[in-house]
C-alpha cells in the first residue's frame, strides 16, 4: 500500500500506450459514451447529483495533488501553482458544474476537450504507473475535465458559438502572454511555453523553442475548428431555404 504514494516509486513505471494506459482511455470513453447515450434519461434530481458529485471531484482529486506533492517535498511556485491550462480547468470546470456558467462553459468546450484530450494521450505521469497514486490522479483529473465539458454539452443542452470560439481564442492568447510574463518573473514553465517538458508530449516534434509555441497556436486553432465544425455544419443546415 505504501507504494501507492511514495515518491520514489519502485514499480512497473508509466508505459505511453501500454496496457494500463489503454484500459484508463478506454474507461474515460466509455464513461462518456454512456452520457452521451443516457443523456435523455438524466431527471432534474439525476443532473443536480452528477454536476455536483462531478464538481467535487474534480476538486478532491486536485487538492489530493496539492497534498501529495507538500508531503513529498515537491511542492513550489514555480510548479504547483494552478496556471497550467489543466490546471486552471479543474477549478474552473467545477465551478461551471455548480452553477451552470455558460461563460465558463465556452472555454471548457474548446480548451477541455482540446486540451484534456492531449493530455489524455500523452500523461504527464513520468515514473509512475498503474497503480500508483499519480497515474491514477493524472487520468482522472484529465478525464473529469472532458467529461464536465460533454456532459454540459449533451444533457444540459449547452452548446458553442462562433463568437464562443473568438472569446476563447482571444482571452487563451492573452492567458499565454500573461503566463509567459509570470514564467519570466519567477523561473517557471507553466504551459511549457519557457522550454519543453521532461515528459514525452506532442511538443516534442514540433521544433525548437520558441517555434514549437507557434505550432500549438497552429494545433489549438485547427482543434477549434474541428470542434465547432457540427455545430457550423448544423446552423448552415437550418438556414437553408425550404424548397416549396
Amino acid at each position: 500500500m505504501s507504494q501507492f504514494f511514495v515518491k520514489d516509486y519502485t514499480g512497473a513505471p508509466f508505459e505511453l500506450f501500454g496496457p494500463a494506459h489503454l484500459i484508463a482511455l478506454g474507461l474515460v470513453l466509455l464513461v462518456n459514451l454512456i452520457i452521451v447515450v443516457t443523456r435523455k434519461r438524466f431527471t432534474p434530481r439525476g443532473k443536480l447529483i452528477f454536476r455536483n458529485g462531478l464538481a467535487v471531484l474534480l476538486i478532491l482529486n486536485e487538492t489530493a495533488w496539492h497534498l501529495w506533492n507538500y508531503f513529498t517535498g515537491q511542492w513550489t511556485i514555480q510548479t504547483m501553482l494552478p496556471l497550467h491550462l489543466c490546471s486552471v480547468l479543474v477549478w474552473v470546470s467545477a465551478y461551471m458544474l455548480l452553477l451552470r456558467s455558460y461563460r465558463i462553459y465556452e472555454f471548457a468546450y474548446f480548451l477541455g476537450i482540446g486540451g484534456a484530450i492531449q493530455a489524455l494521450l500523452t500523461p504527464d505521469a513520468g515514473i509512475y504507473g498503474f497503480p500508483h497514486f499519480r497515474f491514477i490522479q493524472t487520468i482522472l483529473s484529465h478525464g473529469s475535465i472532458v467529461t464536465a465539458a460533454i456532459y454540459m454539452t449533451f444533457v444540459e443542452g449547452y452548446r458553442p458559438y462562433w463568437r464562443s470560439l473568438l472569446r476563447v481564442a482571444i482571452w487563451g492568447n492573452v492567458y499565454v502572454v500573461a503566463i509567459g510574463l509570470i514564467n519570466w518573473l519567477i523561473g517557471s514553465n507553466y504551459l511549457f511555453i519557457a522550454r519543453k517538458p521532461d515528459t514525452a508530449s506532442l511538443i516534442h516534434v514540433l521544433g525548437p523553442w520558441p517555434w514549437y509555441i507557434l505550432s500549438l497556436e497552429a494545433i489549438a486553432a485547427a482543434m477549434f475548428l474541428l470542434l465547432y465544425l457540427p455545430y457550423a455544419f448544423h446552423d448552415r443546415h437550418d438556414q437553408k431555404p425550404v424548397l416549396t
